[in-house]
Order: structure tokens, then sequence, then C-alpha cells
């Protein structure tokens, strides 16, 4: 953890470079030292079926959901939270400087008893 997974408008395929969005989001993350490089990835969804508001082609929109797991304080969340959408926002600027775009963004923290993964990257980053 932590997950960032966006979903956005296929109409906005043309006009975004998500490397650039994961590496910042990425660099970030790793950067408040409560979440471990490891652990982190991203992926974007493209959603070529999509209606925004009364239906013109030219609208479009963008979400992002951060998933992370259990037992930070909210303060840090807090943080994070608006870091993250100031970064998104901050990336999306050119497409919502020249057209008519959503953005949203949601932080979820997962249930510590009913989240499961396994993850041999961790110790590729450990220290020894």
């Amino acid at each position: 953890m932590p997950h960032f997974i966006v979903e956005y408008s296929g109409n906005l395929h043309d006009r975004l470079e998500f490397q650039s969005l994961f590496s910042r989001l990425h660099e970030y993350i790793v950067s408040t030292g409560a979440f471990p490089i490891g652990g982190v990835r991203s992926r974007a969804i493209r959603c070529d079926d999509f209606r925004v508001a009364d239906g013109r082609e030219d609208f479009s929109f963008l979400n992002l959901t951060l998933k992370i797991g259990h037992g930070r304080d909210m303060a840090l969340k807090k943080e994070v939270a608006k870091r993250v959408f100031d970064i998104l926002c901050d990336w999306m600027k050119p497409v919502t400087d020249s057209s008519y775009c959503q953005i949203s963004f949601e932080m979820t923290e997962l249930d510590p008893v009913l989240k499961f993964n396994k993850n041999n990257i961790h110790p590729l980053f450990s220290s020894n």
C-alpha cells in the first residue's frame, strides 16, 4: 500500500501522460516517511462508456482513488489527501484550462481484517 487508481473518460486519453503523474505521486507519498516504496503502485483505467452532465462529447472526468492500509493518524491522512489532490489538480491544469472536466479524489483506508496481500518487493528496499 498505497495504491493510486485513476479512472478517466476516454475522450481525455490523448491529452494525458500518466507516468509523470505517477512519478510525482510516488515521490510525494514516499517522502512522507509513512508509506514504504515497495508497496506503492499506480494504474489508470480508461472508461470509454461514460456520460458527464448533459452528455456533451467534450465534457470529461477524472477520478483518483488512493487506497491506504490501516493505522495512520487523521492529521497525516488529511495532509496527504490535500497534497495528493493539489498534485492531481496541478497535473490536470492544461486540461482544465482549455476544456470542461470534473476532477475528483477520494482516500480510502482499508480494514486490516479484510485486506490480504502478498508482496515480495518490500525486501528489495529494506535496509540491512
